[in-house]
């Protein structure tokens, strides 16, 4: 078995050498070709094209999924299938994005004079700033580090991880440029959990019509209690005459007034309810509805139209199953 304590040293040491490579990445970012690559691609009005093989193709996948989300159209393509059919999906009014830290990858050197006889502007990102792709490419970005945290100083590891922020650093930069919203972020996220939350609003998770518990504020405790109990949501609203909301009844008042030995056929809700409950309306979103309940320390919420009339009604668990917690 090898020592605990060697396996920390090892994996420490691995940690200390990324964040030099980062430390060093500073100046890079400072320098006008970041500002310059960023403006490039703020005036592209077709998609960023990534290209990398091997470890620098996985980060580029990342890199282009991280763009397309956040606002930048971009779509990796693999370099080798590029040569064989895949550079049709390039269109005159793209970006090409290449990787490779040794700047001399031979599967996007062979694409580059394609590349450059469509017109299309490349950003080339290497750790050589001398290499071939850096020299050919419209712009360079340089991810040069002091050392692979690989004691071979083999396998891709400080560059691939400079790598990774720079697109981040790219990504970011443009979205705040182009002022990407929180709701501009769901509209490509719609099957996530961010999605849900801030796309999904409180007229898609509630209870509606038959569903809705609703009694009038004359019946008695038991009568309010066979509705609570048919609609399963441990709460009733309570109206009047003109279907006014007016309050509501739930499991933790019937435990109060139970304690309190009240007469539960004789007295009416009305007495009991809680009056001015806390409502909220429809076109809130739901995670809006949950922080209502998280700050109030409630499980339940009714919904109320313009006219403080019940429309919905929801709880804890309705916020579960919609996945919004």
């Amino acid at each position: 078995m090898v020592d605990a304590n060697q396996l920390r040293q090892w994996g420490t040491k691995v940690i200390d050498i990324e964040k030099q490579a980062l430390d060093n990445l500073y100046q890079y970012i400072d320098s006008s070709e970041f500002a310059q690559a960023c403006q490039l691609i703020l005036q592209c009005t077709g998609k960023v094209i990534v290209m990398g093989m091997g470890k620098s193709g996985h980060i580029g996948n990342k890199i282009s999924a991280t763009l397309a989300s956040t606002g930048t159209p971009a779509f990796f393509v693999h370099p080798g299938e590029a040569s064989h059919g895949d550079l049709g999906v390039l269109s005159e009014n793209d970006i090409v994005l290449a990787i490779s830290n040794s700047g001399e990858s031979s599967e996007i050197l062979t694409l580059m004079p394609v590349i450059k006889r469509m017109g299309l502007p490349m950003i080339s990102v290497t750790g050589k700033p001398d290499s071939n792709m850096a020299k050919l490419a419209q712009l360079h970005l340089c991810i040069e580090v002091p050392e692979e945290a690989c004691p071979l100083g083999l396998a891709p590891t400080s560059s691939t991880t400079a790598t990774l922020v720079m697109g981040d650093a790219l990504a970011v930069a443009l979205l705040q440029a182009r002022g990407f919203t929180q709701d501009d972020f769901a509209l490509s996220h719609p099957g996530g959990s961010l999605g849900r939350k801030l796309l999904l609003k409180v007229s898609d998770v509630m209870h509606k019509g038959n569903e809705l518990p609703s009694v009038q504020d004359d019946i008695c405790i038991t009568e309010a209690l066979y509705e609570i109990s048919k609609k399963g949501l441990g709460m009733t609203a309570v109206v009047d005459c003109n279907n006014t909301l007016v309050g509501i009844f739930t499991d933790g008042d019937l435990r109060r007034v139970i304690d309190a030995e009240v007469n539960l056929r004789t007295t009416p809700i009305a007495e009991v309810m809680t009056k001015g409950c806390v409502t909220i309306t429809d076109n809130v979103l739901a995670a809006e509805a949950l922080k209502v309940m998280d700050t109030k320390s409630i499980n339940g919420l009714i919904v109320i139209n313009d006219k403080q009339q019940p429309v919905g009604a929801l709880n804890m668990l309705d916020m579960v199953k919609a996945g919004v917690i």
